[in-house]
């Protein structure tokens, strides 16, 4: 095999291995995501509350942009998902400050579908993913 074989061979192999666990972290995060939420999204979204799924779908967006970030900082695996780690906190903290804090009917405007909320919620999580995302240098 010559020289530009190996070295795709070694990328791909990395590109598997940073793909998937990126991947299985957004699903985990996605998960611990929606039970830290005082709602069931997964039933709110199969009966078509686009507030809801807007919500998650800021959660999951706000999740992935820190996600990338660490990719491009890190090749190391665990160093990787100890910034995940961090990321994921900080969002569910974010949702949590808002529902609590901020918008204090938040959990009933979702569930009653109140779109506004849902994009309100939504933007929330991009706008922290981005400042975590940013935030990822040393």
């Amino acid at each position: 095999m010559d020289y530009f074989a190996n070295v795709f061979l070694y990328a791909a192999g990395h590109f598997v291995l940073a793909f998937g666990l990126a991947c299985l972290l957004l699903a985990v995060f996605k998960r611990l995501y929606q039970i830290s939420t005082p709602y069931d999204e997964a039933k709110l979204i199969a009966a078509g509350n686009v507030a809801a799924a807007v919500a998650l779908g800021g959660a999951i967006i706000g999740f992935a942009l820190p996600l990338a970030s660490a990719l491009s900082e890190t090749a190391d695996p665990v160093e990787f998902t100890a910034w995940a780690v961090l990321a994921g906190v900080v969002q569910v903290l974010a949702s949590l400050v808002v529902r609590r804090f901020v918008v204090r009917d938040m959990a009933e405007r979702i569930e009653a579908g109140n779109i506004a909320s849902g994009i309100y919620l939504a933007a929330t999580s991009i706008g922290v993913g981005l400042l975590n995302a940013a935030s990822m240098t040393y």
